[in-house]
């Protein structure tokens, strides 16, 4: 079997953020003006600074406009609430992130609830959710999106393949498992249409599901879980996981092992990381544009 190859998500990003800058600039010259994110960290988190700071800068990089509201961990949810409503009425702004984790004394959910679904980037609201159920998504969620851009410009099509993700969370598991069974993808009908199975933290034998999948894409935040014994000789691979140990940083799959058996395999990092910025760059730029087409009369 010919060694795996390895999908580099970084150059996949690469490529997409330099479409995203042509097409700000080209925003920039009909309206006047720049897609603008806001993004919400609430306390001291080091990652969360680094996140924060690195979709900071490709925002610049893209040429759209961004606004970092750093709050006290301390601060309350009704001083976050007041500013996400003031977020929601600024005209200027298109998108709203709000960095998580939040700190304990802060309920999450409200909060995210709190956004404008018409600005709702990372589409986390329930509006969102169900538009995307639909096949009719506003916004699709970032990393989600990224591993479908991924397989799509990767030329690894999922019409008729079966996909098993590993892993149920509202942010990569479940959304992804909707987007892939969908009709149309975000490239097309080949990037979609796949047969889907969903498992998770309670399912029997999780080795028995993974080994059946064409396309296996793992998202359940444990080191290394998935090792090659799990895997179908031949599969293409995606690691979304990204994991301390000790002085590495490895992902949900263990790739040492698994790149034997894998026609195609994310590597992490470098693999499907960098396009979640990217992403969200991409729906910040479409609330931008959906924002001046409602405010355009149609004639």
């Amino acid at each position: 079997m010919k060694p795996a190859k390895i999908l580099d998500g970084k150059a996949v990003a690469d490529e997409i953020r330099r479409e995203i800058a042509q097409e700000v600039a080209l925003f920039q010259e009909r309206f006047g003006n720049s897609p603008r994110l806001a993004a919400i960290l609430v306390g001291d988190d080091p990652a969360s600074q680094v996140y924060v700071r690195n979709k900071e800068r490709a925002c610049h990089q893209a040429g759209i406009g961004s606004t970092v509201h750093r709050l006290p961990g301390p601060s309350s949810e009704a001083t976050l609430l007041d500013l996400l409503q003031a977020l929601n009425l600024d005209p200027a702004v298109h998108g709203i992130l709000v960095q998580l984790p939040l700190p304990r004394h802060i309920d999450t959910r409200r909060i995210l609830d709190a956004i404008a679904p018409a600005k709702d980037v990372d589409a986390f609201a329930p509006e969102n959710v169900g538009l995307i159920s639909q096949g009719r998504p506003r916004f699709l969620p970032c990393t989600p999106h990224g591993v479908m851009q991924l397989l799509g410009r990767s030329q690894i099509p999922l019409a008729g393949q079966h996909a098993v993700v590993v892993g149920r969370s509202d942010i990569v598991g479940k959304p992804l498992a909707m987007m892939l069974a969908q009709k149309e993808g975000p490239l097309g009908a080949t990037n979609a249409n796949a047969t889907v199975t969903l498992v998770h933290s309670q399912s029997d034998d999780i080795g028995n599901y993974t080994r059946q999948a064409d396309v296996l894409i793992v998202a359940i935040g444990k080191a290394e879980a998935i090792t090659a014994d799990m895997v179908k000789e031949g599969a293409v691979v995606i690691d979304v996981g990204i994991n301390r140990l000790g002085d590495r940083l490895v992902g949900d799959v263990h790739f040492p092992s698994v790149v034997a058996k894998a026609s195609a395999i994310t590597p992490v990092p470098g693999g499907v990381g960098p396009l979640t910025i990217a992403m969200l760059l991409r729906n910040t730029l479409e609330a931008a544009k959906q924002a001046e087409a409602a405010r355009t009369p149609r004639g």
